[in-house]
């Protein structure tokens, strides 16, 4: 199931149930008091972590459906602000370490790629 349907399906089942759609605080809360058994289920090697950490997805759709956010555009542009974050630190370090003749600092084929005339 896409982010986007999930979003969709969980309020729509809020509405249908009678759950809360307009206490944004209280979201919040409960939300927070998902995580937390979460928490203790991975703390605990419990069975049910997947359906705790289901649980902390579904309040965070309706958190999301409340404020008019779309999570799935959100999320998409968040990790490609992140890949790109990630990328531009991996060439600055690769650039510093050759610039002061080391070998790959981080490890990444980046480095390769962009200092033809370097050997391992």
């Amino acid at each position: 199931m896409e982010i986007k349907a999930a979003q969709r399906l969980t309020w729509q089942n809020k509405i249908a149930k009678g759950f809360n759609t307009s206490d944004v605080p209280l979201e919040f809360m409960l939300l927070h008091g998902e995580i937390a058994e979460s928490f203790q289920a991975w703390r605990h090697a419990q069975s049910d972590l997947g359906e705790e950490l289901a649980d902390v997805a579904l309040y965070l759709f309706a958190l999301a459906e409340m404020n008019s956010v779309d999570l799935d555009d959100e999320i998409q542009r968040r990790s490609s602000r992140t890949l790109a974050a990630s990328t531009a630190r991996t060439a600055t370090a690769c650039s510093a370490g050759r610039q002061k003749g080391h070998p790959d600092p981080a490890g990444t084929a980046a480095y390769a790629t962009t200092t033809p005339s370097a050997t391992p």
